[in-house]
């Protein structure tokens, strides 16, 4: 009977530690889904979608596109004034940051020209 006990006990002690071990990836692929970045495209959806929220302007393209330590770092092209021809009308970039979650964190104007010109900086050092 002692033995019958012994075989009991140890049955009774393994069967609480199989339901711990089976939840205990469940919880660390939860913890994976909630801290997981979103994808490059999901930021970019993002971050138009906020500048256009704040500043009344659609962008139209976006020129430079980065992740960083802090998150993200964009330069849109948005349309600033529509003139005719449209070759005058006046566009803008705009320097966007976002957090790692995607969130826009802060936005400046950093060059405004017409759409018919040439980028008068050079690059390279030319």
């Amino acid at each position: 009977m002692t033995n019958a006990r012994n075989s009991g006990d140890s049955r009774g002690s393994q069967e609480p530690q199989e339901p711990q071990e089976a939840h205990a990836p469940r919880k660390s692929a939860e913890n994976t889904r909630a801290t997981k970045r979103p994808s490059p495209m999901e930021v970019l959806r993002q971050a138009r979608g906020q500048l256009a929220e704040l500043t009344g302007m659609e962008a139209e393209s976006v020129s430079s596109f980065e992740q960083t330590e802090e998150g993200w770092a964009l330069e849109v092209e948005v349309l600033e004034l529509e003139r005719v021809p449209d070759t005058m009308s006046l566009m803008a970039s705009y320097q966007v940051e976002l957090g790692p979650d995607g969130e826009l964190t802060g936005y400046r104007r950093v060059r405004r020209y017409e759409r018919g010109r040439s980028d008068a900086r050079r690059s390279g050092g030319r």
